[in-house]
């Protein structure tokens, strides 16, 4: 099994309590809600959304994704840490065993944050997965879903 990492810098103008209380803990009422265009539902299927929690993420019509499912891997709220494994999707099935992304929110001086992640692919005895697409591809979806978070909250300050 081959494993590939990489890491991402995502700048956000949301301070980074928030950004990980909306990206880590409210995903399932907030993500729907930011982007419906996107995300049809998000529901922790097991558990008490500690480490150990499956969630499923059902994405909307004619997306690459139908559904993916995450094991929250840890939640360290005081340290704005968090990490989970994409264990289960119907994208790269027959190459990739899990995902496993690590996140940690870092306040910037003006006042946001920085999301540093770092992704973990395990791949599938001799599969073939190209880094570059999985850098490019998967790392301006991940800005783009950041992007739609910190407007959403520039638009409601009060959320």
């Amino acid at each position: 099994m081959g494993v590939i990492t990489l890491e991402n810098e995502f700048p956000v103008a949301v301070a980074p309590a928030k950004l990980f209380k909306a990206y880590c803990l409210d995903i399932d009422t907030l993500m729907p809600k930011i982007l419906p265009e996107h995300i049809k539902s998000s529901e922790i299927i097991e558990g008490n959304g500690g480490p150990g929690t499956i969630r499923k993420i059902t994405f909307t019509e004619g997306k690459e994704l139908n559904y993916a499912k995450q094991k929250i891997e840890a939640i360290d709220e005081e340290n704005l840490t968090y990490s989970f494994s994409l264990i289960e999707a119907d994208v790269w099935k027959d190459a990739v065993e899990k995902v496993t992304y690590e996140h940690k929110f870092i306040p910037t001086p003006e006042g946001g944050s920085i999301c540093k992640r770092t992704s973990t692919y395990y791949i599938k005895g001799d599969s073939e997965v190209n880094k570059d697409q999985i850098k490019d591809v998967y790392g301006k979806k991940t800005a783009g879903l950041f992007k739609a978070v910190e407007a959403y909250f520039l638009a409601n300050p009060d959320a």
